[in-house]
């Protein structure tokens, strides 16, 4: 189950989007989606993209880089069979449980003018069904909802994954509102 939040700022026509919920954290902190322990550390410099709390790590934290299969997760609570679609990647956590997202923040995490972003689509049984770049505009999160408004608009498309161009890390995903 995933642990949704709606921040106090936001309004309700906007999308959610969504960390790794605590009950996967804490599988994660002790082994990743490959199998491989997870080794913590502290971050001296900090900057990089919390995926448990959506926000950049403060220096002096105490993190892990942990291999991630989001989709693979969400397939397990839907009974959804992604196949060759499933992958996993490194994604940073806070190395012990955390408050997760604030609910003061708002906008899209990681979210910069001119970063660029795949907004990637997926279809009930787990399936890409699309996608598209984002090139991140001032006006940020009218661009995100924009884009994940257009993926929304397509009845097949049931989970929106968002990853970074550079790196292919995700980022968050947004599921489609009930």
């Amino acid at each position: 189950m995933t642990t949704t939040y709606t921040p106090a700022t936001r309004t309700p026509t906007t999308y959610t989007p969504l960390p790794i919920a605590p009950e996967v954290l804490a599988q994660l902190r002790v082994a990743d989606d490959a199998g491989q322990p997870c080794l913590p550390f502290v971050d001296h410099e900090g900057g990089d993209p919390l995926r448990c709390c959506l926000r950049p790590v403060a220096p002096g934290e105490r993190i892990a880089l942990v291999s991630y299969a989001p989709l693979r997760r969400w397939a397990a609570e839907t009974e959804a069979a992604p196949g060759a679609y499933d992958e996993q990647g490194p994604v940073f956590i806070h190395a012990d449980p955390c408050a997760g997202p604030s609910r003061e923040r708002d906008g899209y995490p990681f979210s910069r003018a001119g970063a660029l972003r795949t907004v990637r689509r997926y279809s009930a049984e787990g399936h890409i069904v699309g996608g598209r770049l984002l090139e991140i505009p001032d006006e940020e999160e009218q661009g995100f909802d924009a884009a994940i408004a257009e993926a929304f608009a397509d009845p097949q498309v049931a989970l929106v994954h968002v990853r970074a161009v550079e790196y292919g890390c995700f980022h968050f995903e947004v599921r489609r509102p009930v």
